[in-house]
């Protein structure tokens, strides 16, 4: 068990962004050594690896939804709503709950990940030019998507992995889930709006000087086509997965755009990251790790859903933020069958943990994204994030867990 949690440790250190001396390792290639590390050291063997570890069905959605979401970026779709969205807005006040809906609603249908790459330089651009404070706009973006992703298994990767472990179809995830995104929603704009009411004044913009963004109306249609009708299939039971990809091949095939040049917006590096972690976490699940972390948490599981559900949750924002959500997931994944009410297990997991990306940095990787982008505007200590982070978290987690236990 010490070998395993010994290689998790390290890949873990370099998953926060620690570094090594003299190992330049970043995120994914540490998550891919530590893969590799697990299986050197006889953790887990090639078999199991090939077998056991990495869920292909997670990967296969990752990869459709982000080519699809590459060929929606193409069109100039994102960047079209988020400019609607910053038009529109004729306050400060009214320009932050334009950026939390848009990414919010975006990330309902996308990866989070994806819609904060595109919208942040765009909100950037236009806080520049009103000459507001970036920070309460950049926070949005990232709280906004993560979120607004809980509401579907498409919204981001835990939710996937969620979703083709668990078996739960799209409708009925969604069906419970999407409330209780859209209240989280509704906390983490009132929270921003009260935390930053002395930074936003209510004075009236000026007409913003971003120019329309230019939108490629035939790729557009086809691209908006393919997204309804997997969004379509989704509801009626098609298997997620491949759904994604026929999506994804049918865009390939009719875009109008040489395929490579569009692939190349995809994450690949992202896919090397979440296979990396299958590995390395199914490797500390077969250490026994993971049973003890959930002995420790059992005995105050006992006593109905509501107390599962809220012990769980607990346990769920504590941990995301210690081995970040993906990892924790994963491992976490073994202990679902245990519960008295399983189906409500997953979606109290699949919620919380995606709502506990907005207490720290690292605590989710759109997060990460949004300062990275940021560049200067972006530098902001851990410490000062958390204290923005812990009430959006704390009363969007627990009101958010409330709606779900009541459309469970």
């Amino acid at each position: 068990m010490w070998l395993a949690l010994g290689i998790f440790a390290l890949t873990y250190l370099v998953i926060l962004g620690q570094k090594i001396p003299g190992i330049p390792l970043d995120r994914p290639s540490g998550a891919a050594t530590g893969a590799v590390a697990m299986v050197v050291f006889g953790v887990v063997t090639p078999a199991q690896v090939y077998r056991e570890a990495v869920n292909h069905e997670t990967l296969v959605l990752l990869l459709g939804m982000m080519i699809l979401a590459a060929y929606l970026a193409e069109a100039g779709f994102f960047r079209w709503a988020s400019w609607q969205a910053i038009h529109a807005a004729k306050t400060p006040r009214r320009l932050l709950a334009g950026v939390t809906l848009v990414c919010a609603g975006l990330s309902a249908l996308l990866v989070n990940d994806t819609v904060c790459l595109v919208v942040t330089p765009l909100v950037l651009q236009v806080v520049d030019d009103a000459e507001l404070p970036p920070l309460p706009y950049l926070l949005a973006v990232a709280f906004g998507a993560n979120a607004g992703s809980a509401a579907t298994p498409t919204g981001n990767p835990q939710n996937m992995i969620v979703a083709t472990l668990s078996g739960i179809s799209y409708a009925d995830f969604t069906g419970s889930l999407a409330p209780a995104a859209a209240v989280a929603t509704g906390v983490v704009l009132l929270v921003l709006l009260w935390l930053f009411r002395r930074e936003l004044s209510t004075r009236r913009l000026a007409p913003t000087q971003v120019a329309p963004p230019q939108v490629d109306r035939p790729l557009l249609l086809r691209a908006g086509a393919a997204l309804c009708g997997v969004v379509a299939a989704f509801f009626l039971g098609a298997d997620l997965a491949w759904t994604a990809m026929a999506s994804a091949a049918f865009l390939l095939v009719v875009g109008g755009r040489t395929p490579r040049h569009v692939l190349e917006r995809v994450d690949w590096v992202l896919l090397l990251f979440f296979a990396g972690l299958f590995v390395v976490v199914h490797g500390v699940a077969r250490s026994g790790a993971g049973d003890a972390i959930f002995a420790s948490i059992a005995p105050f599981a006992t006593g109905g859903p509501w107390r599962e559900a809220a012990v769980l949750g607990t346990a769920s924002v504590i941990l995301s933020n210690l081995f970040s959500n993906v990892p924790f997931v994963l491992l976490a994944a073994q202990w679902i069958p245990a519960f008295s009410d399983p189906p409500l297990a997953w979606k109290v997991l699949a919620l919380t943990s995606t709502l506990a990306g907005n207490l720290t940095i690292v605590g989710s990787v759109a997060n990460v994204i949004v300062l990275e982008l940021a560049g200067n505007h972006g530098r902001i200590s851990f410490g000062r994030f958390l204290r923005y982070g812990a009430p959006v978290t704390v009363l969007g987690t627990a009101a958010g867990t409330l709606v779900l236990l009541a459309f469970r």
